[in-house]
């Protein structure tokens, strides 16, 4: 497996990246005015399973690692400087909206 990020910032970056990338896909594969079939159902589920996984990742994987290596307060201090830098682009891309 590929090394965490040292860098919180950059995983907050690689959140984002990942929700932008999923919407888009989703965006551009929607259909309007069309059934829902059971299929749709078990992809729904799929995408939420896999979104969550990659964010468990993004989010808590450093963190874990450092809490178990024994480094709590650092183990914290990523995790809240990943939770801030998160909110930051998603409260800018949400004021970047309604500007434009």
């Amino acid at each position: 497996m590929q090394k965490l990020s040292h860098n919180p910032y950059i995983n907050s970056l690689f959140a984002e990246a990942y929700i932008i990338t999923v919407a888009t896909v989703i965006h551009t594969i929607g259909k309007q005015n069309t059934r829902d079939t059971f299929l749709d159902s078990i992809a729904a589920l799929s995408l939420v399973t896999l979104s969550a996984a990659v964010m468990g990742y993004l989010f808590f994987g450093k963190p874990i690692m450092l809490y178990l290596d024994g480094e709590k307060q650092s183990a914290f201090t990523f995790l809240g400087k990943t939770i801030f830098g998160f909110a930051i682009i998603t409260t800018t891309l949400i004021v970047l909206i309604k500007i434009f």
